[in-house]
Protein backbone atom coordinates (compact mmCIF):
# COMPACT_ATOMS: atom_id res chain seq x y z
CA UNK A 1 0.00 0.00 0.00
CA UNK A 2 1.62 3.20 -0.87
CA UNK A 3 1.89 5.84 1.05
CA UNK A 4 -0.18 8.92 1.80
CA UNK A 5 1.01 12.40 0.11
CA UNK A 6 1.22 15.20 2.50
CA UNK A 7 3.69 17.66 3.18
CA UNK A 8 4.15 16.71 6.62
CA UNK A 9 5.16 13.25 4.87
CA UNK A 10 7.70 14.42 2.99
CA UNK A 11 9.56 15.97 5.79
CA UNK A 12 8.77 13.42 7.89
CA UNK A 13 10.30 11.35 5.15
CA UNK A 14 13.23 13.31 4.62
CA UNK A 15 14.07 13.20 8.19
CA UNK A 16 14.12 9.62 8.07
CA UNK A 17 15.58 9.15 5.15
CA UNK A 18 18.86 11.43 6.39
CA UNK A 19 22.17 10.34 6.40
CA UNK A 20 21.12 7.33 4.76
CA UNK A 21 23.68 5.29 1.99
CA UNK A 22 21.61 5.30 -0.99
CA UNK A 23 20.92 1.38 -1.05
CA UNK A 24 18.63 1.84 1.59
CA UNK A 25 17.15 5.24 0.77
CA UNK A 26 16.02 3.44 -2.75
CA UNK A 27 14.90 0.47 -0.55
CA UNK A 28 12.90 2.20 2.08
CA UNK A 29 11.30 4.41 -0.91
CA UNK A 30 10.36 1.50 -2.90
CA UNK A 31 8.53 0.07 0.53
CA UNK A 32 7.15 2.74 0.90
CA UNK A 33 5.70 3.86 -2.52
CA UNK A 34 5.27 0.57 -3.82
CA UNK A 35 3.77 -0.14 -7.00
CA UNK A 36 4.00 4.05 -7.87
CA UNK A 37 7.61 3.97 -8.09
CA UNK A 38 9.76 5.03 -10.73
CA UNK A 39 13.51 5.52 -11.74
CA UNK A 40 14.25 8.26 -14.99
CA UNK A 41 17.43 7.32 -16.54
CA UNK A 42 20.03 8.92 -19.09
CA UNK A 43 22.79 6.38 -18.89
CA UNK A 44 24.85 8.86 -17.17
CA UNK A 45 27.22 7.92 -14.29
CA UNK A 46 24.98 8.77 -11.30
CA UNK A 47 21.70 6.86 -13.28
CA UNK A 48 23.93 3.56 -13.55
CA UNK A 49 24.97 3.81 -10.15
CA UNK A 50 20.99 3.83 -9.23
CA UNK A 51 19.99 1.29 -11.93
CA UNK A 52 22.89 -0.92 -10.14
CA UNK A 53 21.81 -0.94 -7.00
CA UNK A 54 18.20 -0.63 -7.83
CA UNK A 55 18.77 -4.04 -9.83
CA UNK A 56 20.82 -6.33 -7.58
CA UNK A 57 18.99 -5.12 -4.78
CA UNK A 58 16.19 -6.83 -6.47
CA UNK A 59 14.06 -3.74 -5.63
CA UNK A 60 10.42 -3.25 -7.26
CA UNK A 61 11.37 0.26 -8.65
CA UNK A 62 10.23 0.91 -12.26
CA UNK A 63 13.19 1.93 -14.31
CA UNK A 64 12.66 4.28 -17.34
CA UNK A 65 14.46 6.18 -19.70
CA UNK A 66 13.37 8.74 -22.48
CA UNK A 67 14.90 8.68 -25.99
CA UNK A 68 14.45 12.21 -27.76
CA UNK A 69 15.70 10.60 -31.24
CA UNK A 70 18.41 12.44 -30.77
CA UNK A 71 21.13 10.74 -28.67
CA UNK A 72 24.81 9.95 -28.92
CA UNK A 73 25.64 6.30 -30.14
CA UNK A 74 27.83 5.82 -27.38
CA UNK A 75 24.70 6.29 -25.23
CA UNK A 76 23.10 3.54 -26.96
CA UNK A 77 26.19 1.47 -26.76
CA UNK A 78 25.59 1.94 -23.12
CA UNK A 79 22.12 1.08 -22.74
CA UNK A 80 22.64 -2.27 -24.43
CA UNK A 81 25.47 -3.21 -22.34
CA UNK A 82 23.10 -2.38 -19.57
CA UNK A 83 20.52 -4.70 -20.49
CA UNK A 84 23.15 -6.76 -21.40
CA UNK A 85 24.67 -7.06 -17.54
CA UNK A 86 21.43 -6.73 -15.56
CA UNK A 87 18.97 -8.66 -17.72
CA UNK A 88 16.36 -6.94 -16.73
CA UNK A 89 13.66 -3.99 -19.13
CA UNK A 90 14.31 -0.61 -19.22
CA UNK A 91 10.84 1.25 -20.17
CA UNK A 92 11.09 3.12 -23.35
CA UNK A 93 9.62 6.26 -24.15
CA UNK A 94 9.41 8.36 -27.00
CA UNK A 95 8.00 11.67 -28.00
CA UNK A 96 4.61 12.43 -29.40
CA UNK A 97 5.66 11.79 -33.36
CA UNK A 98 3.23 14.65 -34.26
CA UNK A 99 4.66 17.21 -32.25
CA UNK A 100 8.21 16.71 -33.53
CA UNK A 101 7.00 16.52 -36.56
CA UNK A 102 5.36 19.73 -36.74
CA UNK A 103 8.42 21.36 -35.02
CA UNK A 104 10.96 19.87 -37.74
CA UNK A 105 8.55 21.12 -40.17
CA UNK A 106 8.13 24.42 -39.13
CA UNK A 107 11.50 25.53 -37.52
CA UNK A 108 14.01 23.08 -39.32
CA UNK A 109 16.38 20.46 -36.99
CA UNK A 110 18.34 23.26 -35.09
CA UNK A 111 15.98 25.86 -33.72
CA UNK A 112 17.26 25.48 -30.10
CA UNK A 113 20.58 27.36 -31.33
CA UNK A 114 18.38 30.61 -32.18
CA UNK A 115 16.74 31.47 -28.85
CA UNK A 116 16.67 30.25 -25.17
CA UNK A 117 12.32 29.86 -25.85
CA UNK A 118 13.33 27.57 -28.95
CA UNK A 119 15.80 25.13 -27.09
CA UNK A 120 13.27 25.31 -24.18
CA UNK A 121 10.30 24.42 -26.85
CA UNK A 122 12.53 21.46 -28.13
CA UNK A 123 13.42 20.21 -24.57
CA UNK A 124 9.74 20.80 -24.28
CA UNK A 125 8.80 18.53 -26.93
CA UNK A 126 11.35 15.93 -27.05
CA UNK A 127 11.72 14.89 -22.74
CA UNK A 128 9.10 17.05 -20.83
CA UNK A 129 5.72 15.53 -22.58
CA UNK A 130 7.29 11.94 -22.55
CA UNK A 131 8.28 12.47 -18.95
CA UNK A 132 5.00 13.65 -18.05
CA UNK A 133 3.24 10.62 -19.59
CA UNK A 134 6.11 8.08 -17.46
CA UNK A 135 5.08 9.92 -14.68
CA UNK A 136 1.38 9.60 -14.47
CA UNK A 137 0.07 7.60 -11.58
CA UNK A 138 3.57 7.65 -9.90
CA UNK A 139 3.97 9.07 -6.25
CA UNK A 140 7.97 8.73 -6.17
CA UNK A 141 10.65 9.48 -8.90
CA UNK A 142 13.85 8.55 -8.11
CA UNK A 143 16.70 10.76 -9.76
CA UNK A 144 20.52 10.61 -10.38
CA UNK A 145 20.63 14.29 -9.54
CA UNK A 146 23.47 15.61 -7.32
CA UNK A 147 23.59 19.05 -5.49
CA UNK A 148 27.55 19.26 -6.70
CA UNK A 149 26.32 19.22 -10.51
CA UNK A 150 24.92 23.33 -10.68
CA UNK A 151 23.98 26.09 -9.03
CA UNK A 152 20.19 25.35 -9.44
CA UNK A 153 20.98 21.35 -8.52
CA UNK A 154 22.71 22.72 -4.80
CA UNK A 155 19.63 24.52 -4.39
CA UNK A 156 17.25 21.74 -3.86
CA UNK A 157 16.87 19.15 -1.29
CA UNK A 158 17.38 15.45 -1.19
CA UNK A 159 13.85 14.76 -0.33
CA UNK A 160 11.22 17.17 -2.52
CA UNK A 161 7.70 17.66 -3.05
CA UNK A 162 7.25 18.07 -6.85
CA UNK A 163 4.32 20.57 -6.82
CA UNK A 164 3.93 20.67 -10.59
CA UNK A 165 3.86 17.05 -11.03
CA UNK A 166 2.20 16.20 -7.33
CA UNK A 167 4.79 13.70 -6.13
CA UNK A 168 7.75 12.82 -4.45
CA UNK A 169 11.02 13.67 -5.63
CA UNK A 170 14.27 11.19 -4.10
CA UNK A 171 17.65 12.16 -4.86
CA UNK A 172 19.69 9.08 -3.10
CA UNK A 173 23.03 10.28 -4.63
CA UNK A 174 22.37 14.41 -3.87
CA UNK A 175 25.73 14.53 -1.47
CA UNK A 176 28.03 13.22 -2.90
CA UNK A 177 30.82 14.06 -4.95
CA UNK A 178 32.24 13.25 -8.25
CA UNK A 179 34.68 11.39 -6.86
CA UNK A 180 32.65 9.21 -4.87
CA UNK A 181 30.88 8.53 -8.26
CA UNK A 182 33.68 7.35 -10.00
CA UNK A 183 35.21 5.03 -7.05
CA UNK A 184 32.07 3.40 -6.91
CA UNK A 185 31.86 2.77 -10.79
CA UNK A 186 35.38 1.46 -10.32
CA UNK A 187 34.71 -0.73 -7.45
CA UNK A 188 31.32 -2.33 -9.30
CA UNK A 189 32.64 -2.50 -12.83
CA UNK A 190 29.61 -0.68 -13.40
CA UNK A 191 29.30 0.08 -17.24
CA UNK A 192 29.21 3.67 -18.23
CA UNK A 193 28.88 6.00 -21.10
CA UNK A 194 32.80 6.10 -23.03
CA UNK A 195 31.93 9.81 -23.27
CA UNK A 196 32.24 10.38 -19.71
CA UNK A 197 36.43 9.57 -20.55
CA UNK A 198 36.28 12.52 -23.32
CA UNK A 199 35.33 14.94 -20.85
CA UNK A 200 31.46 14.72 -21.32
CA UNK A 201 30.11 15.30 -17.59
CA UNK A 202 26.94 15.75 -18.44
CA UNK A 203 25.67 13.86 -21.10
CA UNK A 204 22.30 14.86 -23.26
CA UNK A 205 21.17 15.12 -26.92
CA UNK A 206 24.42 15.37 -28.88
CA UNK A 207 24.03 18.46 -30.87
CA UNK A 208 23.37 19.79 -27.04
CA UNK A 209 26.15 18.43 -25.57
CA UNK A 210 30.08 18.99 -25.33
CA UNK A 211 32.75 18.20 -23.31
CA UNK A 212 33.82 20.13 -20.43
CA UNK A 213 37.21 22.55 -20.64
CA UNK A 214 39.47 22.35 -17.67
CA UNK A 215 38.27 24.59 -15.15
CA UNK A 216 34.21 24.59 -16.16
CA UNK A 217 31.19 23.78 -14.15
CA UNK A 218 30.07 20.20 -14.92
CA UNK A 219 26.69 21.45 -16.49
CA UNK A 220 28.80 23.90 -18.70
CA UNK A 221 28.63 21.48 -21.82
CA UNK A 222 25.25 21.66 -21.73
CA UNK A 223 23.36 24.19 -24.24
CA UNK A 224 27.03 26.13 -23.79
CA UNK A 225 25.87 29.07 -26.29
CA UNK A 226 23.26 29.98 -23.48
CA UNK A 227 23.59 31.99 -20.53
CA UNK A 228 25.10 30.20 -17.48
CA UNK A 229 21.81 30.37 -15.57
CA UNK A 230 19.61 28.57 -17.41
CA UNK A 231 21.11 25.08 -17.63
CA UNK A 232 18.29 22.82 -17.39
CA UNK A 233 15.62 21.56 -19.64
CA UNK A 234 12.92 21.96 -17.18
CA UNK A 235 12.72 18.29 -16.04
CA UNK A 236 14.33 19.27 -13.42
CA UNK A 237 13.03 22.61 -12.33
CA UNK A 238 12.89 24.76 -9.13
CA UNK A 239 9.27 23.69 -8.62
CA UNK A 240 9.46 21.98 -5.55
CA UNK A 241 8.12 23.70 -2.36
CA UNK A 242 10.62 24.58 0.25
Amino acid sequence: MTAILTSDAVHALAEKLQGKSAATVLAIVAERYAGAIAFSTSFGWEDQILTHLIWTNNLPIRVFTLDTGRMFSETYTTWQQTLDRYKQPIETLFPSTAKVEELMTSKGAFSFYESVENRQECCAVRKIEPLDRALTGTQCWVTGIRAEQSENRSMMRAVEWDSKRNLVKVHPLFDWKLDDVQTFIRKHNIPYNPLHDKGFVSIGCAPCTRAVRQGESFRAGRWWWEDASKKECGLHSLVAER
